[in-house]
């Protein structure tokens, strides 16, 4: 197991969990404290561990052809009835967890942009690259609009309120669904991926 393995499943340890925690927060700020009790506001990865989506998968996604980096951690609870805000406050929630992705993503790409360009085959431009794939991956794929995953929420909170019973009954069958998409149409939206990269580093994969 080299190196770049392990690294790889740290950084997406590292990335689901500050997901996770920003979606707490939002729903913190906006009067809910569901995550607060139940001591999930913490960047402590055993809190946030799922032994399937944050272990067992990613290892086996990276060891298979292509090494497609893969996983979730445990979905931070909120209640969104506790929200001072009924109409939008659930699509802030939901956001959060992305932009958080995102953000994580620039503050490293900008770095190799405009300070790691002249040192492209250095560890710490190589790793610095890993966390900005990684991020932008766990962006892209969480706001698919497909439940449970953020996009839904997002786009419900768009659609008129009788769209979010459909969306809840949908979430009834868990990541199952969302793997059946991902097998089916991910290879369609994965360019998104390396087209937004470049976009912020200045290099093409």
């Amino acid at each position: 197991m080299d190196f770049q393995f392990i690294f790889s499943l740290a950084v997406l340890l590292f990335s689901v969990v500050v997901h996770e925690v920003s979606h707490g927060y939002a729903a913190l700020m906006q009067g809910d404290k569901t995550a607060e009790y139940a001591g999930r506001l913490t960047l402590n990865p055993i809190r946030h561990i799922d032994m399937v989506g944050t272990i067992l998968l990613p290892a086996l996604t990276l060891m298979l052809p292509g090494g497609f980096l893969f996983g979730w951690a445990k979905p931070v609870p909120y209640n969104p009835y506790n929200l001072k805000n009924q109409r939008w406050g659930e699509l802030w929630v939901a956001l959060a967890g992305p932009l958080s992705n995102l953000a994580l993503a620039l503050v490293f790409g900008l770095f190799i942009r405009f300070y790691g360009s002249s040192l492209l085959d250095s560890p710490v431009v190589l790793m610095s690259a890993t966390i900005v794939l990684v991020n932008i991956t766990l962006a892209v794929f969480n706001m698919m609009p497909v439940p449970p995953l953020d996009g839904s929420k997002v786009l419900s909170a768009l659609l008129p309120p009788r769209f979010i019973e459909v969306r809840q009954r949908i979430e009834q069958f868990g990541f199952v669904g969302v793997l059946l998409f991902v097998i089916i149409i991910w290879q369609f939206i994965y360019p998104v991926v390396p087209w937004t990269f470049s976009f912020i580093t200045g290099i093409n994969l």
